[in-house]
């Protein structure tokens, strides 16, 4: 079985989501999936937020001979293990936490 790590088409219409799974390349884009292995949500205010990956079962399963797709191996390069973009999306997380809660606090004081 030839495995490939690839993304996967979730969302609605002018608002895509992906996830990035490891799939039997037979399978067609949407179909069964081996494991998931992270999101990507091209939505996202903050370029380097976009991409959250489980990198311990990406390397593992590049390890065991899975072949990424074009755009999943660049996602994989900037967000996996030792990635180039890695301290970015720490502080980009870090940006994107501080911001929520006071949405949340506001929007529990209006429901009260």
């Amino acid at each position: 079985m030839a495995v490939r790590i690839r993304l996967k088409k979730m969302g609605r219409k002018a608002r895509p989501f992906f996830r990035l799974c490891a799939v039997d390349s037979r399978n067609p884009r949407d179909g069964k999936v081996i494991e998931e292995l992270g999101y990507y949500d091209p939505m996202v205010s903050e370029t380097d937020a976009r991409a959250i990956l489980k990198s311990e079962r990406i390397d593992y399963w590049i390890g065991v001979g899975a072949q990424p797709t074009q755009k999943a191996g660049i996602l994989i390069k900037k967000y996996g293990t030792n990635g180039s973009h890695v301290e970015k999306q720490k502080s980009a997380l870090e940006r994107i936490k501080a911001t929520r809660p006071a949405a949340r606090v506001a929007a529990n004081t209006a429901a009260e």
